[in-house]
């Protein structure tokens, strides 16, 4: 099965158990503006509050999103449903589906009381030390100069030939096999939606710890921890009406939310939170 599939399936045992929320609203940013950073994702509220985030920059999702009438029209609509878009479809629905599927494992962990700890770095609780071999999955610039600055050799594992080369102490690469010897990974969700993260982890089989961080990993982590990912980086959101405000202007949403750090160890999984629906 692929993870989107066993990410559907687990919340479709969810359905089974105790009624879903259908969805409230998806909540946009203001348009995009190339070469910046700014409205990177979207939201998906649900009836009950739950918000589930999703990256929207990748290949010609922006374009899709704003053609597509039924997603302009996702107010009440069956909220696995639409999470299903993740596992059926491409482009802009799977990014919908993507949110969805946040949204719906938010929603799980509060009627069940899990919460996820906390998170007490910016770098997936990572450690580098002087010497080891650091990989990292996508460009996360401000985290560089806390990897370099330790002493750890650090190879970045890019798509975009424009980052390439040599840095300060660090190497942007084409080639994900370079990360063979890497011994500690941090990674970004998006390989979640591209549809990347096996092949990804096939190129890190020496990793003993694989950290996947970023507002999107915010998913039931059962597939990914089952596959060798040891820690789940996401974004709970703690302030509603303040988080969809910020999101809408294109302000900072970070006073909204706090970025937890969920181990693979602390996990009770799935099967055990499904057991405590009533």
């Amino acid at each position: 099965m692929t993870i989107a599939s066993e990410l559907i399936a687990l919340l479709e045992r969810f359905g089974a158990r105790s009624p879903l929320p259908r969805i409230r609203a998806l909540h946009l940013p203001p348009t995009f503006v190339p070469g910046t950073k700014s409205a990177e994702f979207c939201a998906i509220e649900l009836d009950d509050g739950s918000i589930g985030l999703s990256y929207m920059l990748l290949g010609d999702t922006l374009a899709s999103l704003a053609a597509d009438t039924d997603i302009a029209a996702l107010a009440g609509s069956d909220s696995l449903a639409v999470a299903r878009w993740y596992e059926t479809e491409s482009g802009a629905r799977r990014t919908i589906g993507f949110a969805v599927v946040n949204a719906l494992t938010r929603c799980l962990f509060e009627r069940t009381g899990f919460i996820p700890d906390s998170a007490a770095d910016s770098i997936g609780l990572l450690d580098p030390q002087p010497g080891e071999h650091i990989g990292m999955i996508g460009f996360f610039g401000p985290l560089v100069p806390r990897i370099v600055s330790s002493g750890a050799r650090l190879t970045v594992a890019e798509l975009d030939p424009a980052l390439s080369g040599e840095g300060a102490g660090y190497r942007v690469t084409l080639d994900p096999s370079e990360l063979a010897s890497c011994s500690k990974v941090l990674s970004t969700s998006t390989v979640l939606l591209n549809d990347t993260l096996d092949a990804v982890l096939a190129n890190c089989r020496s990793a003993r710890y694989f950290a996947m961080i970023g507002p999107g990993a915010s998913c039931l982590p059962d597939p990914l921890f089952a596959r060798g990912v040891t820690l789940l980086g996401g974004n709970w959101i703690s302030d509603r009406e303040g988080f969809i405000d910020a999101l809408k202007h294109g302000g900072a949403w970070g006073a909204h939310a706090r970025k937890f750090a969920l181990l693979r160890q602390d996990y009770p999984g799935a099967d055990a939170l499904l057991q405590r629906l009533k």
